[in-house]
This record gives structure tokens, sequence and C-alpha cells, in this order.
């Protein structure tokens, strides 16, 4: 399983030219703890329901050269995501070259870093973080 970092995927963002959904798509697998902020125009598939709704985001992103899966940490649910939309993707067949990667240290690292950035998180509640890693 290949990584980006967090400031690999923030360049990435930024990239004038590089379109989310069309070039690039960012997929997060939180569940509960979704709430209090996420990439900027990131997808929720959370990892509770991931193995039911695998088909139809494949079938979403057939078109997306590079689906990049996160979770909190990116240690369970974000490669376990990653590895299954992988296999289903191959299991399809007919396909465009395509790379799926996982952000390294997930949303936490993330947000720690770009939270004051809107061009690459939106919905961020400091409460949220304030109550749950303090």
């Amino acid at each position: 399983m290949r990584y980006i970092t967090a400031d690999q995927l923030a360049q990435l963002m930024k990239s004038e030219g590089k379109v989310p959904e069309k070039d690039f798509l960012v997929v997060d697998v939180r569940d509960d703890d979704y709430a209090g902020g996420n990439i900027k125009g990131s997808l929720n598939q959370p990892s509770s329901k991931f193995l039911m709704n695998v088909d139809g985001l494949v079938k979403q992103t057939k078109e997306v050269p590079l689906v990049i899966f996160h979770c909190a940490f990116s240690q369970a649910r974000g490669p376990k995501a990653a590895r299954i939309y992988e296999e289903t993707r191959s299991n399809i067949g007919k396909d465009i070259d395509h790379e799926v990667i996982v952000l390294q240290g997930g949303f936490s690292q993330f947000q720690a870093k770009y939270k004051d950035d809107p061009t690459l998180v939106e919905n961020w509640d400091k409460n949220v973080w304030d109550s749950e890693w303090s």
C-alpha cells in the first residue's frame, strides 16, 4: 500500500488544473468520529457500511485516476477500505489506469497542520477536537 503525506495531499489539492472528483478523490471512512471537520471536497463513506457501498463507490469513481483513503489515523479503517476498494475495482474489469493510496497519519494529522486553511479543511470544530483529544 502506498501512502501520501499531508503536505503532498495539500499540494495536490492546491495544484492548478487538478479537479477534485475528476483528477483525484479523497474518501473519508470515519464513522461517528467524522464530526468536527473533514478534508474539503472529500466523500464520507463510513467504514461500518463500506462493504455494502463499495460497488457503488467503484462505479462512481471509475474515471478517477487517483483515489485517496483515510480515517482518523489511517492505521486500520483507511488502509482496509483502500484494499477492499482496490480489489473490487480490479475485479470489475475494464478500467482506466488508476492508483489507490492512503493518507499517512489520517485526518488527525492533516487537520493538526491545515485546520486553519479553508481551502483544505471544512466544517472544523475546535470544541470537538479539544474535547476528544485533550
